[in-house]
């Protein structure tokens, strides 16, 4: 798609009058608790015209466009919440496995769908008519980078599609992490421009972005915060209403813009930190300093300092993306670059390089090189614990020895056979079990995602070497990145 308009810092979009109200419909839930005041928002006066478009009777009817690691999650809770749910997704395989009962995401067990299905609650479809007299619809579809800039093409087809099922007094949701402004510039008039309807006025409109921690079994979508915002204050009802049915904790903010950049910043402060670390871990490194225990030294402060560790490289859909959505907003804004998302991104983009030259190091010292040496590595994900791999650093270490000769096998009782299209050198690697006998064949292991299924006593024991990219293992045979 073209790239979209640079951020103008307007703060409505146009066409939409500062004093429009929304038609308020009674919120199908009320919140179970906020996380702080409602902050304070011009009050709008309520619209004198009756709503068109009342709701038939049953449950509110919600919408979730996308049905991946963070569609499925919230489709799933608005179900079990009580809501009438549709997961629209593209993917014909994903739909039919829904429609099935299998769910393809660790975090959202199938038999937590299947009661769902069964009672009608939940249903999959890739068929826009179903999406068809919504009360909520919320879209949690990918926002990549294509040739380093934002792509919201995904954004822009889901938001054409809901337009055409608008009606007043529906709520949209945008959760697809973007700049800000991508809310009031971008979504809000193509809504408008496909339904006829003013957001704010005749239907409600906001942002809240998505926290999803794929494999996190203590912080999942239910007891995580969720920030909320909506283009005025009765919208911003409406959406804590909702989130308030699903979730645990709301906190509401002034503004789309605020919960736009709060994202942003949270992705971003995670992967300054983590390429900091990475870093000093080169140089602690190449003058004979232990970088792991110096950091396990710092977090005994009890104030001050936050624990970040160093790895082979950053993954998923947030830490290599999102941080390059603040730098081009940033850019457009301010016309000059954010220097630190800048020089995070140069140091974790190349943590790969440096995996496979400590590798190359080792390998030398032990009388072999790259090519040709049998190389094992553990863990496809782009962290332990997930299936995720989307975004890998394993996927560029494989290539980079791929490329060099080297025989590269890979366990991860997580990741398919068939991994994401980004991750698609992965399909190159031939898979084996993490067993004594292909660990002890391999002349290098590399341990790079430390799921806890690994028997690490095992791998230390049966390795003739190995790089811990982690710092799980201990011994004679083991480097540590």
């Amino acid at each position: 798609m073209p790239l979209p308009p640079r951020p103008s810092g307007r703060s409505s979009p146009p066409g939409r009058s500062a004093n429009a109200p929304a038609t308020d419909r009674p919120p199908p839930a009320a919140p179970r608790r906020s996380a702080a005041a409602r902050p304070s928002a011009e009050d709008r006066p309520s619209d004198p015209r009756p709503d068109p478009s009342p709701r038939a009777p049953g449950p509110a009817r919600a919408v979730v466009v996308g049905q991946g690691y963070v569609g499925l999650s919230l489709a799933v809770l608005a179900a079990e919440a009580g809501y009438a749910v549709v997961g629209y997704e593209v993917d014909k395989e994903r739909v039919t496995r829904l429609a099935a009962g299998d769910s393809y995401i660790e975090d959202v067990a199938s038999r937590r769908l299947r009661p769902l299905l069964a009672s009608g609650a939940y249903r999959a479809s890739r068929d826009p008519a179903d999406c068809a007299g919504f009360d909520i619809a919320v879209i949690t579809v990918p926002t990549p980078l294509h040739e380093g800039l934002p792509d919201l093409s995904h954004v822009v087809e889901s938001t054409r599609m809901l337009g055409g099922f608008l009606r007043p007094g529906a709520v949209v949701v945008l959760e697809s992490t973007s700049y800000p402004g991508t809310t009031e510039d971008l979504v809000a008039p193509l809504l408008e421009q496909v339904s006829g309807l003013v957001a704010g006025r005749d239907f409600h409109l906001g942002f809240s972005p998505e926290r999803i921690d794929p494999g996190n079994t203590r912080w999942r979508l239910e007891n995580t915060p969720k920030v909320v915002s909506g283009v005025n204050a009765a919208s911003l009802a409406r959406i804590e209403a909702f989130y308030g049915a699903v979730v645990e904790t709301t906190v509401p903010v002034s503004s789309c813009r605020t919960a736009e950049l709060s994202k942003l910043l949270e992705n971003t402060f995670r992967h300054v930190n983590i390429a900091l670390v990475n870093e000093l871990a080169m140089f602690a490194h190449e003058r004979g300093i232990d970088v792991w225990e110096a950091i396990d030294a710092a977090a005994t402060k009890p104030h001050g300092f936050l624990r970040f560790l160093p790895g082979p490289g950053v993954g998923g859909h947030c830490l290599p993306i999102d941080p390059s959505y603040l730098s081009w907003w940033a850019s457009g804004t301010a016309g000059r670059a954010f220097r630190f998302v800048e020089l995070a991104n140069d140091v974790n983009s190349h943590m790969p390089d440096y995996v496979v030259r400590r590798l190359a190091e080792a390998l030398t010292r032990r009388g072999k090189t790259v090519g040709g040496a049998r190389v094992l590595l553990l863990g496809l994900s782009y962290k332990a614990n997930t299936s995720d791999a989307r975004e890998t650093p394993a996927a560029r270490i494989a290539e980079l020895l791929l490329a060099r000769g080297a025989d590269v096998s890979a366990a991860d009782p997580h990741v398919a056979h068939s991994v994401p299209p980004a991750s698609g050198v992965l399909d190159r690697v031939r898979r084996v079990a993490a067993s004594s006998g292909e660990l002890s064949a391999a002349d290098a292991v590399v341990l790079l995602a430390d799921h806890d299924t690994f028997d690490y006593g095992l791998i230390a024991a049966s390795a003739a070497y190995v790089l811990d990219c982690r710092h799980r293992l201990g011994g004679d045979n083991i480097d540590v990145l």
